[in-house]
């Protein structure tokens, strides 16, 4: 697969979800990053936050549609969205100030309002829209795992709406990816030792279903037509593939960071042989 390899164009979208329709989104694209998880989608963020004409959700994840379509999930969405916003509420202060004051508050409470009411979801990307918005963004890797129906209700959600959809799907070296995916989860479960774990989380499909590319392609493009979709390397991403997805978006990238590492995994260690020749056998499987 190819950066522009497509199949045929999939057919209709499913029937829009219940979403109101709302005017300021009008004329507007709306970009999902799908992922890949730990391939570069947080200095992706920092980027297009930094980029004119482009309103990023102040969440750098917003965990709706993964919230909606869980089975691959890694943690309750709506629990961390809960946890997020209790975070806020707790910090010392004038709260109403705290919350006029800080955008990530309010986008927290947001995404609160999302578990009851999806029309939150879009409600939330118009509050960010200003006259010059040309491109919203919703950065969530997790949305890589949600399966052909989880798209499909994507593509009818944003179907809902008078705007030019636009999926990004980030592809990492299938191996490099899933090590640092394993060495990641330190951070999210502690106790959890990578050199020692490997072998058991190479038998986990939740860990598996992230670095499981073609399933994800092939729910995808059963959704969008090919024209809605972008393929990108994190390889080649910095900054050669930033500057064509800005030209797919229409928007100008102003000085591209190719210094800075976002979201690094603290826990750094090599690869080891028979887990790198174990990871290659279980992702050719």
């Amino acid at each position: 697969m190819t950066e522009h390899d497509h199949p045929a164009r999939p057919g209709p979208p499913a029937t829009a979800p219940g979403f109101r329709r709302i005017p300021d989104l009008d004329g507007r694209t709306f970009l999902i990053c799908i992922g890949a998880m730990k391939a570069a989608t947080s200095w992706l963020f920092a980027q297009l936050q930094a980029t004119g004409g482009v309103a990023v959700s102040p969440l750098k994840e917003v965990h709706f549609f993964d919230a909606r379509f869980a089975t691959n999930a890694l943690m309750d969405a709506d629990a961390l969205a809960m946890a997020r916003l209790a975070f806020h509420i707790e910090q010392p202060g004038d709260k109403p100030a705290n919350l006029r004051r800080r955008p990530a508050f309010r986008a927290s409470l947001d995404r609160a309002r999302m578990i009851y009411d999806p029309n939150a979801y879009f409600e939330h990307f118009a509050g960010l829209c200003r006259a010059d918005t040309k491109v919203l963004a919703d950065i969530t890797p997790a949305y890589a795992c949600i399966g052909a129906e989880g798209f499909r209700y994507m593509r009818a959600a944003l179907a809902s709406q008078r705007m030019r959809p636009r999926v990004l799907f980030i592809l990492r070296d299938p191996v490099d990816r899933l090590w640092s995916h394993i060495r990641f989860l330190r951070q999210l479960r502690p106790g959890t030792d990578p050199l020692r774990d490997w072998p058991e989380l190479l038998e986990d499909p939740v860990t598996l279903a992230r670095s499981d590319y073609r399933q994800t392609i092939l729910d995808l493009e059963e959704a969008f037509a090919p024209e809605e979709i972008t393929y990108l390397f994190h390889e080649t991403l910095i900054p050669d593939g930033f500057r064509r997805l800005c030209d797919e978006l229409g928007v100008t990238p102003q000085a591209i960071d190719t210094e800075t590492r976002y979201n690094r995994t603290e826990f750094d260690a090599e690869l080891p042989a028979p887990a790198r020749a174990a990871f290659r056998e279980a992702l050719e499987a």
